[in-house]
C-alpha cells in the first residue's frame, strides 16, 4: 500500500521523474505479458502503482491532501496483497473500425483470462471490481484483473514452477508461458 507520506511533491518528481520514469518503463519489461497480438497484461506491483500515483498527480496538478488521498485510494487497490497477482488488462487494435468491431465480439474477455502454475489448478482472473467495464454493445479496451494465489501455488511459485498465462474466449485464444525473469518478477509480489 502506497502512504501518503512516500509520495514526492509535484516539484519534487518533475526533477525526479525522468530517471525514475526510466527505472519504472525497465520494471515493467519483467512484468508485461503479451496474449497474442491484441492483448497484453501489465501485472501491477507498488512501484508501477507509485508510478500512476506520481503521474496522475503531475498531470492534473493535483497538491492538495484531499485530491492526493482520492487518487491513493483510487490505485491503492491494484497493488497485490501478498496472496495474489493484480494486472491491467489493455486490449489492443489500432485500426479504430477494427476495435470497435472487436471490442463488441469480445464482451466477457475479462473473465476468460487465467494463470496456472504447473501442478496446480488453473485459476480464472476476478475482474473489475472497482466499476463494471462493459456494456450491452462493447466490453471496456481496459481492464483491472486479480488472480487469487493459494498456499500450495505461492509454493510452487516461490520454487520456480512453470507459469501459463492464457485467455480462452471464443473469440480470442492466446497463451504465453512466462519466462525465469518474468516468474522471478511475479513471485516477489507473494508473501
Amino acid at each position: 500500500m502506497i502512504e501518503r507520506d512516500s509520495l514526492l511533491s509535484l516539484e519534487a518528481y518533475a526533477r525526479q521523474r525522468p530517471a525514475f520514469r526510466a527505472r519504472v518503463m525497465e520494471h515493467k519489461k519483467r512484468r508485461t505479458v503479451h496474449l497474442g497480438a491484441h492483448v497484453t497484461l501489465l501485472f501491477e506491483d507498488e512501484l508501477t502503482i507509485r508510478y500512476q500515483v506520481q503521474e496522475m498527480l503531475r498531470i492534473e496538478r493535483i497538491f492538495e491532501e484531499e485530491g492526493i488521498q482520492h487518487e491513493l485510494d483510487a490505485y491503492n487497490p491494484l497493488v497485490p496483497d501478498g496472496s495474489n497477482w493484480k494486472a491491467t488488462m489493455l486490449i489492443e487494435y489500432p485500426d479504430e473500425a477494427q476495435r470497435k468491431r472487436m471490442l463488441g465480439a469480445l464482451k466477457g474477455i475479462e473473465r476468460r483470462v487465467w494463470i496456472e502454475v504447473a501442478g496446480a489448478a488453473r485459476v480464472h482472473a476476478i475482474a473489475d471490481e472497482d466499476l463494471e467495464r462493459e456494456n450491452e454493445q462493447k466490453t471496456s479496451s481496459v481492464h483491472f484483473l486479480r488472480f487469487e494465489l493459494d498456499g500450495v501455488m505461492r509454493d510452487r511459485l516461490r520454487q520456480g514452477a512453470a507459469v501459463t498465462v492464457g485467455v480462452d474466449h471464443a473469440q480470442y485464444r492466446a497463451t504465453a508461458e512466462l519466462s525465469a525473469e518474468q516468474r522471478a518478477a511475479l513471485a516477489s509480489d507473494l508473501d
